[in-house]
Formats: structure tokens, sequence, C-alpha cells
């Protein structure tokens, strides 16, 4: 009978949103069942022990693996990924590489071809979502694949029922604060807001943002602190120097990722706002989770019209999406379908 096996490695910093959604998919796995093939997770901060663990977890990978396994990889694997799969194919085992991250995309380490290369060593691919995967079929990737849809994220603390404790709509943008990523925050600053927007970030990140009666900064709160506490109405996912869309890097990156911040503030019980281009934007409006919008320059008009009824419903499903998120349900069903494919 054949194992659904992994490979973990030391997390330096498990704070990161990376990080999270890696470890809490490996949770996830050994709900289901699933062999760890390497050394026991740990969290080291050392570079070079860093280094040491994860080569020893990769040697006890080489003697762990067994013919009919089938391995999931968490791409971008750092180092040996070609490897890995390569000599599970030797045992006769099945690789299937989980994609986090497309390094040809928003770092440009790769280039397209390198990286399509690379994932034809795996023998199926979960894509982020439907935009992602269609997008490697178009540019040669022609093995099996299937699609997540939004990262889980596991976390004890339970989100509240947010309700509306004024006339004013509460938007919530939460994350690291840098010009290279979101300096559109500093037009919003510029503008009469109808609305209050709450961001939890460093200001220092952009120094030379302006005051705003309605904008109001918080200091670093814990994750777990947030989805539990957290008071808001939606959360804000925009990257990018621009209140008409989404731009540079991060914000075309938009266009083909599930960003870890989605499933973070609909587990804080926090509605969506997104741009309309984003891979997600059509996971948000099937599970009527949020509002997807081209420009912020909407929102007012946006806000305005959505009675106590309709943000009720919003609430409700966000909370059903929540739960699916907490159990893990978006990796069991791509998994699930990975296996029944291999």
């Amino acid at each position: 009978m054949s194992r659904l096996c992994y490979l973990t490695r030391n997390y330096r910093n498990v704070d990161t949103s990376g990080n999270k959604a890696k470890t809490d998919n490996e949770d996830t796995l050994e709900l289901m069942g699933a062999v760890n093939l390497g050394l026991k997770r740990t969290y080291y901060t050392s570079k070079v022990l860093t280094f040491f663990l994860d080569l020893s977890g990769v040697i006890k990978y080489l003697f762990s693996i067994r013919k009919g396994d089938v391995v999931l990889l968490q791409y971008p694997v750092k180092k040996y990924f070609s490897f890995l799969c390569n000599y599970a194919h030797l045992r006769k085992a099945k690789t299937v590489a989980l994609i986090h991250d497309l390094g040809s995309f928003r770092r440009k380490k790769l280039t397209v071809e390198k990286e399509i290369s690379r994932l034809m060593h795996a023998d199926y691919v979960i894509a982020s979502n439907s935009i992602m995967r269609d997008w490697l079929v178009s540019n040669g990737y022609s093995n099996p694949t299937g699609q997540l849809g939004l990262f889980d994220y596991r976390s004890k603390s339970a989100a509240q029922l947010h309700n509306q404790t004024n006339d004013k709509h509460r938007l919530v943008y939460a994350g690291a604060l840098a010009m290279r990523k979101n300096s559109f925050l500093l037009q919003m600053a510029e503008c009469k807001l109808s609305y209050e927007l709450h961001i939890y970030g460093n200001r220092s990140g952009l120094s030379s943002m302006k005051d705003n009666d309605n904008i109001i900064f918080h200091s670093f709160t814990p994750a777990d602190e947030f989805i539990e506490n957290v008071e808001g109405d939606f959360g804000l996912v925009w990257d990018g120097d621009s209140l008409d869309n989404c731009t540079g890097n991060f914000g075309e990156y938009l266009r083909f990722n599930s960003p870890h911040k989605v499933s973070f503030y609909i587990r804080a019980g926090l509605p969506i706002i997104i741009w309309k281009h984003a891979a997600v934007a059509s996971i948000i409006e099937k599970e009527d989770i949020g509002i997807c919008i081209e420009s912020l320059e909407e929102l007012d008009e946006k806000l305005s019209s959505i009675t106590p009824t309709r943000m009720a419903e919003l609430r409700n499903n966000v909370m059903r999406v929540s739960d699916r998120l907490r159990n893990g349900d978006f990796l069991r069903a791509a998994v699930t379908k990975a296996i029944k494919a291999l």
C-alpha cells in the first residue's frame, strides 16, 4: 500500500507567512497519516546549524523512502528539489510539488524556462490556484496538475463575529510596510476617506506617510492574538504604488499567487477586499466572502451600498470558510486528488 510522505526541515523563522504556511501543511499531512522521511522539525536560528540539519534530513530521506511512496515536497525547496524527485523515481516512488512561490515571478531568480524544467522533475504539481495552474500548462508543464485554492491557516485562536461599532466601515491592512510593496498607502493618506483604515505594521517602513485622522496605526500584534481580538469589517489585500490597480512585481504577482494574508484575514473573521484581477478573486466571489474591485477609488461607493443584512451574510460566509482553513480542508482535498491521479 502506498504511503503519503513529506520532508520537514529546520525553520529559522516560523513567524514569516511562508514558513507558517509550510508548517501548517506539515501538521495537516501528519493528521492525514503522512510519514516524515526526514529529521524532526526544528526551529534553530543558526544558519550553519540549519544547513547541517537540512542536509542530515535529506540523508535520512535517502534511507527512508520506499517503493510506492507518494512524497509531497513544498516548493520552492531551497536546495535539493531535483535531486529529491530523481532519487524518489530511482526508488520507484512518486513526487508531488505543492507550489508556494514561483521564483520566475516575484523575485525573478529564475527564467520561466528554468522553473518549468525544474518543476518537471515532479510527477504532479499542486498550483496555488487555477490561474497559476493554467500559466504552468501554457508555459510547458506537461505532467498532471491540480490546484490548492487558498492556503490553510491552522490556529487554536477563534475569530469573533465583528459588529460595526460606528457609521464608518473599518478596513484592516496587516503586514510589513515598504516602499517597494505598499507605497499606495502614501496616496491613501492624502485622500479624504469615508472609512477608517487600521494598519498593523511598522510605520517606519513608510516614513514619509502623512497623518490622516481616518488612518490608525497599531503596534505589532502576534498572529493568534490578532485573530482573536482584531476589530474590523474588512481585510484589505492590495500591493504596489497605485490606487487604480496593483502594480510592480508584488502587485502583478497577485494575478497568479494565493496570498497567505487572505487566509489570515479570513481566520480573523474579516471579509476580503481585493483587486478584481487577483488570482483568488474568483474564490472570493464564489464563496461570497468579500468585495472585488478594480480600483481603491471605488471603495466609497462599494462600502456605502452594503446593508447590515449584507454585512451579516458576508461575515457568516467568512466564518464558514475560516473553519475549513482551520481544519486543513483545502490541502486535504488537493492531496487526495493528487494521489488518485498518480
